[in-house]
């Protein structure tokens, strides 16, 4: 049986103030893609609100823009799918083996507390499928509760962001909050690689996750694996 992949991307544009884009950070997507396409599973892209989802500028030029991300760039087809999102309501999470949040500092606003997608993430892992999620796209798990009310993340390792990271990036003054903090203070058990923007994947049972861009390539490898 074919599996099927759900992506869950960013509606968001730019941080508190107007002028300074971001969205999507293209490679967290192309790279997961790239490797679930070679196995021959379905892919769909899911956004809190449906339809567009913006890209992030700094991840549109060298060194992040990989060949990946430009062979994304430069495929209509591929492009159309970004600009038409469905909705979660749109989703039925019964049709997907796993769920994958891709990062991009905008994701920080819109995937914490996005009923949608809780729902989603919580009826995959209930029914045995797989949670990952790759850098910023773990804010996207820190307030989804389980049947039982308890947090998902709670008592499991993960990775994701590091707060390091955001001051090494210049934008931890951007940032609505320390995202590491926030997964230590709902009961995650934290893991970070000793060195900075080094790849690094964490699994704990059916959940995989990330630390930055640079594990975006590694994550889908141990999902894959896993399915």
């Amino acid at each position: 049986m074919t599996r099927r992949i759900l992506h869950v991307v960013t509606n968001v544009a730019h941080y508190v103030d107007p002028t300074e884009p971001t969205g999507l950070w293209l490679g967290e997507l192309t790279h997961a893609w790239q490797v679930f396409a070679e196995k021959g599973f379905e892919q769909r892209l899911v956004s809190p609100r449906g339809g567009r989802s913006p890209l992030e500028p700094r991840a549109l030029k060298w060194p992040m823009l990989d060949r990946s991300a430009k062979a994304w760039l430069n495929d209509p087809a591929s492009m159309a799918l970004l600009a038409n999102t469905a909705s979660p309501e749109q989703i039925d999470s019964a049709d997907y083996d796993a769920i994958y949040f891709t990062g991009g500092h905008a994701v920080m606003w819109d995937f914490p507390d996005d009923p949608g997608l809780q729902r989603l993430t919580r009826e995959i892992f209930e029914r045995g499928g797989i949670v990952s999620s790759v850098c910023h796209g773990y804010c996207g798990l820190l307030n989804t509760r389980l049947s039982d009310g308890s947090l998902l993340v709670a008592g499991r390792k993960v990775t994701g962001y590091s707060w390091m990271e955001e001051v090494l990036a210049g934008v931890a003054k951007k940032v609505p909050y320390d995202s590491e903090q926030q997964m230590k203070d709902r009961g995650a058990r934290y893991e970070k690689a000793f060195l900075p923007f080094t790849s690094n994947v964490v699994t704990d049972g059916k959940l995989v996750t990330g630390q930055n861009p640079q594990s975006a390539k590694a994550t889908a490898q141990q999902v894959a694996a896993m399915l």
